[in-house]
C-alpha cells in the first residue's frame, strides 16, 4: 500500500464489485460488459472522472469490456465539441474503449419500433396535454396524478399520431409519447412518463432525419439492452428511475436484460459540479473557458498540471458507496502531489524576483552548476544550470530587520544558494521610496556544491537563477474558484462565492533557461514554490505556467484531526 493508501486493483473491493464478482460466480453472466454514457451538453468534470475511473475499471478487472455510449438524445444542447472533448478526457485518463464507441442516435430506429410496439400493446399512447399541463396533471409526492384525457386513445388513434409526430406534421410541444403505467403509483416516475418530444432540431449525427426524439428514461436502458451491458452503473439520483428501467426492459422485446445499480457521486469542498452552473460559469465570463484551470473539469484540471495518475489514485480512494458524502478538496490535492512528488522534474524558479549582486565573483564570468534533477528519483539525474554575478532570489528570501525565527538571507546572514555557494549579505540598496532593490553579497568560493570544507551549516538554502541567463516567464497562481467550502449553503446564491482573486497574474517571474520550451502540459516542481505546468498560452521563449499546487499538503492535517470523508 502506498503513503496515500490508494489499494491496488486487486485489494479494491466495494458493494459494486462484490455484486460483479457474485454475479460471475452464479453464472448470471459469462463476462462483464459495463459503459460510460455521458450526455455530450458540457466537458466532463471530476465527479465524472469517479464513474469513468469505476466503470472501465469494473470492466478491466473483471476480464470484460467497457463501451463509451454517447446520451445524444436532446440536439437543442448538444455539440460536437463536446463529444471530441469527452473522447479525449477518457483517453487522456487512461481508458479505451476500443471498437466500443456507441451513440443513442445509433438506436433511434430500433428505439421507435420498440415504442410502436408499446402503443400495439395498450402501454403507451400519444398526449394532447402541454408540458405544463402534463406537471400539474402528474400530481405531488403527497398526492397522486390525474390522468389525461387522452389516456384512452385506441392504438390505431396513436399509432397514426405517432407516425405524424414523426413525420413532423405537429409543432414543438403540441404532442408526447406517454408510457402508460399508474398515474396513482407513489413512485412519481412510474405516473405515465414521456417517451417521445416533438423538437423540430437537427441532430449532430443525424441530422434532420428525425423530428421527435426519445427520452432518457426510454433510451438508456434499451441501449443497455441492445449492448447487452451487464451492470449499468449509474449514481443515486436514478436510483428512483431503477422501476422504470425495469418496466421497459420487462415490457419491450429486448436481446438482454441488463440492471442497474446506483452509488454516491462525488461531492468535494469548494467545488461545483452541476453542468448547469459551468455553463453559465463559462457563459458568463467568470472563467477563460471549460478547461480554465480554476474549474473542476477534466480538461481543466489536465491544464492545470493534474496527472492522469493522481485523479485514478484518487477515485480508488474514496472508494465507492450506497450514501451521499462530502470529500475534501485537499484530499484531491493530496493524490496528485503523491505522483508529482515522484515524477516531476525539480527547476528553479523566481516569482517575485529581487536582485542579488556577488560583489566579489568576477565581472562578466559564469559557470555551470550541476543541479539534481529530483531527489526522490535518482534515475532523473542532473542537470547543468547557470551561475553568474547577478543573480535573482525571492523577495521574501530576505528581511532587513528579520524576526527571530526567520533564518533566510539578512544584513550579515549567511545563507546556501542551492547546490553552488554559500554568500553573505553585506549591503542592502534601496531606492527613493525606500524599497530594497538590491542586495550587495560576497561567497565563499570554497563552498562549491554546496558545503564548506570547515563543516559549518547555514540553516537556510535558497533557490536562485542567474539573472542574465534567467528567461522571462508570466506566471498565474490559483485558489479555490468559490471561497465557502459549500458554495450556495444556507440558501444563497452560490454566485456570491466566486472568489475574484481565485486567479492571479504574476508578469515579472523568472525561470531557468530549460523550462524557456518546456512542452505545454507537462509538469514541473518549482523548488520551494509548488509544482508549476507549461499552459497553452505559451509561445517561443515566453512561456507560461499555471500553479498545479503548492507544496504544503493540508490533508495530513486534516486526516489527523478526522475531517476526512470518503463518498
Amino acid at each position: 500500500m502506498s503513503t496515500h493508501e490508494t489499494p491496488t486493483a486487486s485489494e479494491r473491493t466495494d458493494f459494486i464489485r462484490e455484486i460483479v464478482a457474485d454475479d460471475l460466480r452464479a453464472g448470471r453472466h459469462d463476462s462483464v460488459v459495463t459503459r460510460f454514457p455521458p450526455e455530450p451538453n458540457g466537458y466532463l468534470h471530476i465527479g465524472h472522472a469517479k464513474s469513468i475511473c469505476l466503470n472501465f475499471g469494473i470492466a478491466s478487472e473483471f476480464g470484460g469490456r467497457c463501451h463509451l455510449r454517447f446520451d445524444d438524445t436532446n440536439p437543442v444542447k448538444e455539440e460536437q465539441e463536446y463529444i471530441d472533448a469527452i473522447e479525449a478526457d477518457v483517453r487522456w485518463l487512461g481508458f479505451d474503449w476500443g471498437e466500443h464507441l456507441y451513440f443513442a442516435s445509433d438506436y433511434f430506429e430500433q428505439l421507435y419500433e420498440w415504442a410502436v410496439h408499446l402503443i400495439r400493446e395498450g402501454k403507451a399512447y400519444v398526449d394532447d396535454l402541454s408540458a405544463e399541463e402534463i406537471r400539474t396533471y402528474r400530481g405531488t409526492l403527497t398526492e397522486p396524478g390525474r390522468e389525461s384525457p387522452w389516456r384512452d386513445r385506441c392504438a390505431e388513434e396513436n399509432l397514426d399520431l405517432f407516425a405524424r409526430m414523426r413525420a413532423g406534421e405537429f409543432p414543438n410541444g403540441s404532442r408526447v409519447l406517454r408510457a402508460k403505467i399508474d398515474m396513482a403509483s407513489p413512485n412519481i416516475n412510474f405516473r405515465d412518463p414521456v417517451m417521445y418530444r416533438i423538437l423540430h432540431t437537427p441532430h449532430p449525427r443525424t441530422g434532420d432525419a428525425w423530428c421527435i426524439y426519445p427520452s432518457y428514461d426510454f433510451a438508456h436502458g434499451q441501449s443497455d439492452a441492445i449492448e447487452h451491458i451487464t451492470h449499468s452503473i449509474c449514481t443515486l439520483e436514478f436510483q428512483d428511475h431503477r422501476p422504470l428501467y425495469d418496466w421497459f426492459i420487462e415490457n419491450l422485446p429486448v436481446p438482454s436484460r441488463p440492471r442497474q445499480y446506483e452509488f454516491a457521486r462525488l461531492n468535494l469542498t469548494h467545488t461545483v459540479l452541476s453542468k448547469r452552473v459551468l455553463l453559465k460559469l463559462v457563459a458568463e465570463g467568470h472563467v477563460r473557458g471549460w478547461d480554465d484551470p480554476r474549474m473542476p473539469t477534466i480538461s481543466a484540471l489536465r491544464r492545470r498540471g493534474f496527472p492522469a495518475e493522481g485523479i485514478r489514485d484518487f477515485a480508488a480512494m474514496i472508494g465507492v458507496a450506497r450514501a451521499d458524502s462530502v470529500v475534501e478538496v485537499e484530499m484531491l490535492q493530496h493524490a496528485v502531489r503523491d505522483v508529482l512528488n515522484r515524477t516531476a522534474l525539480r527547476r528553479f524558479g523566481v516569482l517575485n524576483p529581487l536582485k542579488v549582486v556577488i560583489t566579489d565573483y568576477p565581472e562578466g564570468a559564469s559557470e555551470e552548476i550541476e543541479v539534481v534533477n529530483n531527489p526522490e528519483e535518482p534515475s532523473a539525474g542532473t542537470r547543468r544550470v547557470p551561475f553568474s554575478r547577478e543573480l535573482w532570489i525571492e523577495r521574501d528570501d530576505f528581511m532587513e530587520d528579520p524576526p527571530k525565527k526567520f533564518f533566510r538571507l539578512a544584513p550579515g546572514r549567511e545563507v546556501r544558494l542551492r547546490a553552488a555557494y554559500f554568500i553573505t549579505c553585506d549591503e542592502v540598496v534601496k531606492d527613493e521610496t525606500g524599497e530594497v532593490v538590491e542586495l550587495r553579497c560576497s561567497y565563499d568560493p570554497e563552498t562549491r556544491g554546496g558545503s564548506a570544507p570547515d563543516g559549518r551549516r547555514p540553516k537556510a538554502t535558497l533557490h536562485w537563477l542567474s539573472a542574465p541567463h534567467a528567461v522571462p516567464a508570466e506566471v498565474r497562481l490559483y485558489d479555490h474558484l468559490f471561497t465557502s467550502a459549500e458554495p450556495g449553503a444556507d440558501g444563497r446564491d452560490l454566485f456570491e462565492d466566486l472568489d475574484p482573486a481565485s486567479e492571479t497574474v504574476l508578469t515579472n517571474a523568472y525561470v531557468e533557461p530549460a523550462l524557456a520550451e518546456l512542452p505545454v502540459g507537462e509538469t514541473v516542481q518549482f523548488e520551494r514554490l509548488g509544482y508549476f505546468c507549461a499552459d497553452t498560452d505559451s509561445a517561443p521563449g515566453a512561456p507560461v505556467f499555471n500553479r498545479t499546487l503548492t507544496l504544503k499538503d493540508t490533508w495530513a492535517k486534516l486526516k489527523a484531526q478526522g475531517r476526512h470523508d470518503s463518498a
